[in-house]
């Protein structure tokens, strides 16, 4: 009799064992979006993310070969108040409903129904664009770091997942941006933070120094404004948190601002 009690006792506590892993793996797979503290603009429609306070190390991160002289060097960033954030970019449909035109520069009907392309993002958007909608739903364009805190959901990697599973890229876009949030949410529950359009954010470019800072806000004046995050038509190199990318804000000189250029809106 001690001798079956001896064996089975193991059984039963590897059962148990079992049991409570499997219950924290799905505690550990709930998505982030399910997890985020989350409300509905009135204004606009669109759902916006609260992202915590925190400290990062903002520019170019641990391990990454791809970076440029303009993601260097590396610095420490504290984010001192939360603040909340566009879920996912602005779409076609909040854009219309807010300002009465889409700028968009596919070839469809932007003066008419907006049809199956309203959940994708607004594209072909200057900076003053961008601006002028998210004042008018009383909200600004993001600091660009606060863009890269909230890019990150707390990962220090050049990506929060695996590409193809968080991203529309030049390698899996088919030419064309996607309607947004079909790919995984990042740790914060923000979807498309990289890929399907570049954003603008509010900051004027300029160099980064490497010291350390709070809420830092860039360059005081420059001549261009900068848009992170890669998009739809541009390679894997650029679709990283780190890169940078600027142009100018009111729509350089040519006739329209690029088709790959949305936004999204931040607030406190």
């Amino acid at each position: 009799m001690r001798v079956d009690s001896w064996r089975v006792s193991p059984l039963i506590y590897l059962a148990l064992v079992l049991a409570l892993v499997a219950t924290w793996r799905v505690t550990c797979v709930i998505p982030a979006a399910a997890q985020a503290k989350t409300k509905v603009n009135p204004q606009d429609g669109l759902t916006y993310v609260f992202v915590p306070p925190g400290t990062f190390q903002m520019g170019c991160s641990p391990g990454d070969s791809e970076c440029g002289d303009e993601e260097k060097p590396p610095h420490s960033v504290t984010i001192t108040n939360g603040f909340w954030i566009g879920q996912t970019p602005v779409t076609q449909e909040a854009f219309k409903k807010v300002v009465g035109t889409n700028p968009t520069n596919f070839d469809i009907d932007v003066s008419g129904p907006l049809g199956a392309r309203s959940r994708f993002p607004v594209e072909g958007t200057s900076w003053d664009d961008a601006e002028a909608y998210c004042e008018a739903v009383n909200m600004r364009l993001p600091t660009e770091a606060e863009w890269e805190y909230a890019a990150r959901g707390g990962s220090s990697a050049p990506t929060y997942g695996p590409l193809d599973q968080i991203a529309w890229y030049s390698a899996n876009s088919s030419g064309a941006a996607h309607e947004v949030g079909q790919k995984r949410a990042n740790g914060f529950g923000l979807y498309d933070m990289l890929g399907n359009v570049w954003e603008w954010v509010a900051d004027w470019y300029g160099g980064y120094s490497g010291v350390s800072a709070s809420d830092p806000k860039g360059a005081t004046h420059g001549q261009q404004r900068v848009l992170r995050g890669g998009s739809w038509s541009y390679d894997a190199s650029f679709v990283r948190v780190s890169f940078r990318l600027w142009d100018d804000p009111e729509g350089p000189r040519r006739e329209r601002p690029s088709p790959a250029f949305g936004f999204r809106c931040a607030g406190n």
